[in-house]
């Protein structure tokens, strides 16, 4: 039996679209501010997934330097033409405005690593756009509308344009397919029995969410909405898996189908239900019925926790084989494997000969030598600091996704701040306006007042300084001294919503470090603005005025459930 486990991907996966190519399945998911960009994962069997690579050079320039929070990547939709891949995403420059401000590009590879072509940009005419490859070798461009006129509707319904599929010009008229008094977005269409059943994501992003399906005998419609939601979980805030919606179909080798969808599993708090995981995917087995509409297998809109999907697969050989086939390359020394305490977790044993690549993530841009070294002192990593963490142009910050609700971080750090403009240590992040970091840092004289005398030169002394950032405030929650001149360790324990923070002593005993924090403010149901991401652990590095300060690294482990 093969027992498929939701979510799949865990931890920030969002957007999940599904393709079947062969006896493989391969899914992208949404990166937002993040590099890299479009994770890719695979499977053989549904039920486990490995990381498979990502769209490298999707960004022109490789920076999102200055693209606000949670704006970025949106929504990538990826399909096969017979030949290639093809991937089409959106980069979102405005986030909570009229405008969305997007660009839409398209590129393509023959194998899901890459190399990925360089993208090329297409009619933009709003985010979650999608590809359809027709049975007579049309190229089709499904979009959002958005019309952001004053009293205009920012989803002002679902559009679809032929594309000329060598140069990606625009063919003819774009059509009209539909508009709904709700809000719609995330297109996909699927041809069967002469019908053309358009996926809708539903409501929005958050536990309004939900899959409508509309259909036509035409591609260019009228499309006529089916009168109940495929998926939702909006109905009943007591199922596990929450904020079910932004669906992909997907035909089985057996004949059989599947929905790909994103999900979220809430912690309840006093202040409502959060889900600081993010939002992840999940699959549902499907039925069509008698009348022609998708259907989930079990019934009804729910999704459901466990899937048996071992009688509708054919594999060769059973188990999933590894995205890079020989021996796995080993880890650098300074970062230790994250533990995949789950059996689906989705990070990956063998991890890639690039110490720095994933699970790894970084903000904006890519890793590179200007302020991360991975050679320079061997069995460590050194980051220079940079901007602050509220920046969001250069914050030297590694991260890893956190998968499950109980998390162990830890870190040695090494560094010899002078004034109170460097900084480094341990984050727990969800945005520049949200996140909690233990820092070695320096300050003034015990009993001296804080006065922004970095120049002065000598003096002063070494502390873990424990901030809380939340939307519209920065508080220091604790600050420590430090009695060594070496290294030392800090970590983070999560459990039940709540983050403890810690260092070592020299006879590795434990000693907390101010108060017990929220963690759930790391989430997308915290604060008044967008959020679409989900909660990180990692390593960062300040220096705000010479930009020279750099610490060391070893020992990073990250471990979930």
């Amino acid at each position: 039996m093969t027992l498929l486990h939701n979510p799949v991907i865990r931890g920030f996966a969002p957007d999940p679209s599904m393709v079947r190519v062969g006896d493989w399945y391969y899914v992208a998911t949404s990166s937002f501010e993040w590099f890299p960009t479009i994770p890719l994962y695979r499977s053989r069997d549904l039920a486990h997934w490995e990381y498979a690579g990502h769209v490298e050079g999707a960004v022109p320039g490789n920076s999102l330097a200055g693209v606000p929070d949670s704006g970025g990547i949106w929504a990538p939709s990826l399909s096969w033409d017979g030949e290639r891949f093809w991937v089409v995403y959106s980069i979102v420059r405005s986030v909570g405005t009229p405008y969305f401000d997007t660009d839409t590009y398209v590129s393509t590879a023959t194998e899901a690593a890459g190399a990925w072509t360089a993208p090329r940009r297409i009619a933009s005419h709003g985010f979650d756009p999608a590809l359809f490859h027709d049975d007579e070798g049309r190229l089709w461009l499904l979009n959002l509308q958005n019309d952001h006129r004053p009293g205009g509707r920012r989803f002002a319904g679902i559009v679809l344009t032929e594309l000329d599929r060598e140069t990606l010009a625009p063919v003819g008229d774009t059509h009209l397919l539909l508009q709904h008094e709700r809000l719609v977005e995330g297109p996909k269409l699927v041809h069967k029995d002469g019908w053309y059943h358009l996926v809708l994501a539903e409501g929005g992003t958050g536990f309004e969410h939900g899959v409508l399906v509309a259909r036509s005998r035409e591609i260019t419609g009228p499309y006529e909405l089916d009168d109940r939601p495929l998926l939702t979980s909006r109905d009943d805030p007591s199922l596990p898996l929450q904020k079910a919606g932004h669906g992909e179909l997907v035909q089985l080798p057996d004949g059989s189908w599947v929905l790909s969808h994103l999900t979220a599993r809430p912690l309840n708090t006093p202040d409502g239900p959060r889900c600081p995981l993010g939002r992840e995917t999940a699959i549902q087995p499907v039925t069509w019925d008698t009348e022609g509409w998708p259907r989930l297998r079990h019934g009804g809109p729910h999704p459901s926790l466990e899937v048996d999907v071992s009688t509708h697969l054919r594999l060769e050989g059973g188990a999933a084989t590894p995205a890079h086939p020989g021996k796995p390359a080993q880890p650098h020394p300074a970062f230790q494997p994250a533990v995949p305490t789950h059996p689906q977790s989705s990070e990956q044993l063998a991890h890639s000969a690039d110490p720095l690549g994933w699970p790894w993530s970084t903000l904006r841009a890519a890793p590179d030598s200007s302020w991360v070294d991975a050679a320079a002192r061997p069995g460590w990593i050194r980051l220079r600091g940079r901007h602050g963490p509220e920046s969001w142009w250069a914050h030297s910050l590694l991260a890893r996704r956190i998968t499950e609700h109980r998390a162990e971080a830890e870190v040695t750090v090494e560094a010899r701040p002078t004034t109170f403009t460097q900084a480094a240590g341990l984050v727990l992040w969800y945005n520049t306006e949200s996140y909690l970091a233990l820092d070695l840092t320096w300050a003034e004289p015990e009993g001296e007042e804080q006065r922004g005398q970095q120049w002065r030169g000598g003096g002063g002394r070494t502390v873990l300084s424990l901030v809380e950032r939340d939307e519209g405030s920065t508080r220091q929650v604790a600050v420590v001294d430090v009695h060594t001149e070496s290294a030392f360790t800090i970590g983070v324990t999560v459990e039940d919503g709540v983050a403890n923070f810690w260092s070592l002593d020299g006879d590795g005993v434990r000693t907390h470090v101010g108060p017990e924090l929220d963690f759930t403010r790391l989430s997308d149901d915290h604060g008044s603005k967008l959020r679409f991401t989900g909660a990180m652990a990692g390593i960062h590095a300040v220096d705000l005025v010479g930009a020279a300060f750099t610490a060391d690294f070893t020992g990073f482990r990250l471990s979930c459930g």
